[in-house]
């Protein structure tokens, strides 16, 4: 048996009995890795960890399956604070006049299963300033690449957020600050396939170009925000799917 067949048999076994580090830490397997004094909390179908100095999420995970695109629930459109964040998040007022979209990181359109998840959705503890021509283009353009993942493989898993650092801009009296970049982690985990993707996009208009442009691996990407997206994997399985980056596959995906 050559490796590439003893790593598909191994692959099996270890996805048909619960996840190793998913079981110790009783945590679903999108959930990232948390530091010291970070709080995970969980709506009906998103878990994030709020930064109290960036005032919004750090990142927004979730589970997103074939059923939950097919969702009916109509748009809330109603933006609120998030009445689980105990310090206090965001608010209409932040985003006034200041030339930012209320930018989505888990999309509502991911979340039209119930009524309850729609206005979830809606919550600061979801929302970032992105501009117009980023969030209405290829942030749009990627959120619904990603829905066609789901629909086509019938779930996915997803991690995804704004890259926070010191010295960035800040609007409203709450001082949110302004990304520059924001991302999405992608996992498919099956019988027979583990892979995964990576984005990473500027916080600007993309007139032109494809998404995949902005393609990485999602070990690249774990050590440009220092985060462990995936640890729920088996170790060894883990590093091999997060090295590889194949484009080609996940257009595939799409179509």
């Amino acid at each position: 048996m050559n490796k590439t067949a003893i790593f598909s048999v191994i692959a099996v076994i270890f996805l048909q009995i619960p996840l190793l580090n998913a079981q110790k830490v009783k945590l679903p397997l999108q959930i990232p890795e948390t530091k010291r004094g970070e709080k995970i909390i969980c709506h009906s179908s998103y878990c994030f960890v709020y930064d109290e100095d960036y005032e919004q999420s750090k990142w927004v995970a979730y589970h997103l399956t074939s059923e939950m695109v097919n969702g009916e629930e109509p748009r809330d459109d109603s933006f609120k604070p998030d009445p689980e964040v105990v310090t206090g998040t965001a608010d209409i007022e932040d985003y006034k006049s200041s030339g930012y979209d209320r930018g989505h990181l888990a999309p509502a359109a991911d979340m039209s299963l119930t009524e309850e998840s729609m206005k979830e959705s809606f919550y600061f503890s979801n929302i970032s300033p992105q501009l117009p021509g980023f969030n209405r283009g290829m942030w749009k353009t990627l959120e619904s690449e990603v829905r066609n993942y789901a629909k086509n493989l019938g779930n996915i898993y997803i991690v995804t957020g704004p890259l926070l650092k010191p010295g960035l801009q800040t609007i409203g009296k709450n001082e949110v600050r302004v990304p520059e970049e924001f991302y999405k982690a992608v996992l498919f985990v099956s019988d027979t396939l583990i892979t995964g993707i990576a984005f990473i996009l500027p916080n600007k208009k993309l007139n032109n170009g494809s998404v995949y442009e902005y393609a990485i691996c999602i070990d690249d990407l774990e050590r440009k925000t220092g985060i462990d997206f995936f640890p729920g994997l088996p170790y060894f399985i883990e590093k091999k799917t997060e090295r590889k980056c194949d484009t080609v596959l996940w257009e595939q995906f799409s179509e």
